[in-house]
This record gives C-alpha cells, sequence and structure tokens, in this order.
C-alpha cells in the first residue's frame, strides 16, 4: 500500500523513491528550469542529508533558488527517517558506519560524484561516509554540525527524549512532547515544516530505534576533524549566527582547522535553510561555484 504523502514537494520538485544497492530511499529531487543559470543541463548536483528528527523536507526552501541557480538538489531521507523504512527495533542498521554505506549508495544511484551538505547529524554522517571514501563528491558541506558531541544542554534534551522513547510509543511521547512545551525545548523534535499535523505524521513516520541510535551518537561523537582534514575536498563550514547545538566559536574554529571556506548566516540559528533561505542558498551556489571541477 503507497503512503500518503505528508508534504507537497516544492514548486519544480517531485517526491520519489531512490532505488540504490541498499535499499530505497525517499527523496525530494528538483532539477534547474530553462530559466536558470544553465538552463535545465545542471552545474552539479547536490545531496543533502537532513539532522536529527528532521526529514528531506527541512530543504525545501532552498531547493528554488539553487535550481535557480543552475544546480539539481536532491534532498534525502535516511534510514528510518521519515518515508525512508527502516527497523523499528533493531539499533544495529543505524550504526553511524551503517548509515555513512547508505550515503555511498546514495551518491552512486545519482551518478555522481556530488556534493554533499549535511545539516546537525546529517553533517556527521556526511563526515562519516566521506572518511569511508571521499571518491563520489566533489565538495562536502557541514551546516551547523560540529567537530565532536553536541552541547551539554542539548544533551540532556536528547537525552529526555530517548527515556521517553524507552517506555513510551511514538503516538504517547508526541503528545507528551505537545503538553510540555514547545518541542525544541523539552527533547522533542525541532521546529520544522508544516501544520501540527504535517508535522506529526512526519514524527510518526520515524523509526524509534533510529531515534535511539542516533541519539546516543550525537551525545558520544568523537573529534574526527584532524582525520577529516586529511581528505582532499574542498570544505564549507555554514551556519547560523546563533546556536544552542554546537557553540558558534566552535564551528569557526573546525572551520581553521579544515581550511574551510566559512559562512555565517545574520538572523539565522540552527537551521539557516529554513531562517534565511535565500543567504543560505546563494551561500551554498557561490561555494560550490567557486570548486566546480571545470572553474579556471
Amino acid at each position: 500500500m503507497t503512503r500518503q504523502a505528508t508534504f507537497t514537494p516544492p514548486p519544480g520538485a517531485r517526491a520519489y523513491s531512490l532505488r540504490t544497492t541498499r535499499g530505497e530511499f525517499a527523496v525530494v529531487d528538483s532539477s534547474p528550469k530553462a530559466g536558470s543559470e544553465t538552463g535545465p543541463e545542471p552545474k552539479g548536483v547536490a545531496l543533502m542529508l537532513p539532522g536529527f528528527t528532521g526529514s528531506k523536507e527541512d530543504f525545501r526552501l532552498l531547493h528554488e533558488p539553487l535550481s535557480e541557480r543552475g544546480y539539481r538538489v536532491v534532498a534525502v531521507d535516511g534510514r528510518g527517517q521519515h518515508e525512508s523504512h527502516g527497523p523499528v527495533d533493531d539499533e544495529t542498521a543505524y550504526a553511524q558506519r551503517e548509515l555513512a554505506r547508505d550515503v555511498l549508495a546514495q551518491s552512486e544511484a545519482l551518478c555522481g560524484p556530488v556534493h554533499l551538505v549535511g545539516h546537525s547529524l546529517g553533517g556527521q554522517i556526511a563526515r562519516a561516509a566521506v572518511l569511508l571514501d571521499h571518491s563520489p563528491f566533489l565538495s562536502l558541506t557541514l551546516v551547523s554540525s560540529g567537530p565532536a558531541q553536541i552541547s551539554v544542554s542539548q544533551q540532556q534534551r536528547v537525552k529526555l527524549l530517548r527515556d521517553a522513547l524507552a517506555v513510551l510509543s511514538m503516538e504517547e511521547v508526541w503528545e507528551a512532547i505537545q503538553a510540555m512545551g514547545p518541542p525544541e525545548e523539552v527533547g522533542g523534535p525541532a521546529r520544522g515544516p508544516g501544520d501540527p499535523e504535517q508535522l506529526r505524521r512526519r514524527w510518526l513516520g520515524h523509526s524509534p530505534a533510529q531515534l535511539l541510535a542516533t541519539g546516543r551518537q550525537l551525545c558520544t561523537e568523537p573529534d574526527r576533524v584532524d582525520e577529516l582534514a586529511a581528505v582532499p575536498l574542498p570544505f564549507h563550514v555554514l551556519s547560523g549566527a546563533h546556536d544552542d547545538t554546537w557553540p558558534v566559536a566552535l564551528l569557526d574554529d573546525m572551520a581553521v582547522r579544515l581550511n574551510a571556506h566559512r559562512t555565517v548566516i545574520a538572523g539565522a540559528e540552527h537551521s539557516p535553510g529554513a531562517d534565511q533561505p535565500l543567504p543560505t542558498a546563494q551561500a551554498l551556489a557561490d561555494f560550490w561555484d567557486r570548486v566546480r571541477p571545470d572553474t579556471p
């Protein structure tokens, strides 16, 4: 039975299941239009990975401006996220290495190499993929994604969520979160696109095992910046001007260690693509233009 779509794709984009050697993954895919910088032929392809409790729809406001700049954008739900299926109880399926191998398979299915973009948790999964094999990628952009574990305050929020998931159903956890206050302040999913019912349906699409496993990863991730810096890829560290998950100063330092291009989006916090989509899209496209293989 076909699952009812939770969100309508943005203008010019389509939602479908991307078939890979590691299974199918739900994606939203947009290509340049006839009136874009390059016409219908893309300058390149960007593969975008969402953060913890998020989904491919978190990038919905970036599709159109990036398409106008000549880029194809493929935003993906990872294994066990929203509309991509995954085991409900088996956390081993969500080990970081397994999720990284999924990303390599997604790039292969898109006939890479691709520009890889990871937001928050997605950035750490993207980093793990690049460290396994950097050859499918043209560049790596880490969006609001830090060098190691999340801040202590955010670890406490993730622990609240993990404790609740250990004893309650996904529906019960959602109801409890709504009763306690703003979800992003009580360990629940961060604010996202859509109305409350759409966000509830997105939440219920997540696998509890995925949330438990990736929540643990966020709280225990080691610093792998020096290892990443040895990889011969162009890097971009992009964030808002304020971030409670990883302090901006920590992201500044990480960019220096990576010799990365650094962008800070004014007026944005942990989700610059949602808070300030046009400046974020401009910064992404400017970086990709700069590192294009055919750029003099």
